[in-house]
């Protein structure tokens, strides 16, 4: 048996999006020594945005948008990665997984209390 409420699909989203972050960030920290290549991303927020539209929906997860992030300074090979910046990225998205994973925890107490509750 499967129990989902609206907020645990909502918080599953933002887990997915947090790992998608991260799966980026190690995209980019593997390709740092590849000539012309450019850092990818996406925009978190935005992404959220239309999860948490598509779970008032009913509608199931899409693919997240994955964009060249502008204005990162290019190496005479083209490439524009940094190591520094992609570890940020990468401590922000573990921190969001980190964060969304406390707040599941949380909603299945809270639905497991409320089967519980007449005992």
């Amino acid at each position: 048996m499967q129990i989902a409420t609206e907020l645990s699909d909502q918080i599953a989203r933002y887990l997915d999006l947090a790992t998608a972050e991260a799966k980026l960030t190690a995209a980019n920290m593997a390709n740092v020594d590849t000539p012309g290549y450019r850092a990818v991303g996406m925009d978190f927020e935005a992404e959220m945005r239309e999860a948490l539209d598509d779970v008032a929906r009913g509608h199931g997860p899409r693919k997240v948008r994955v964009i060249e992030v502008d204005g990162l300074i290019a190496r005479p090979d083209g490439n524009d990665v940094s190591v520094d910046r992609e570890s940020l990225n990468l401590a922000e998205a573990q921190l969001q997984f980190r964060t969304g994973v406390a707040l599941l925890r949380e909603e299945y107490q809270r639905v497991m209390d409320a089967i519980h509750a007449d005992k």
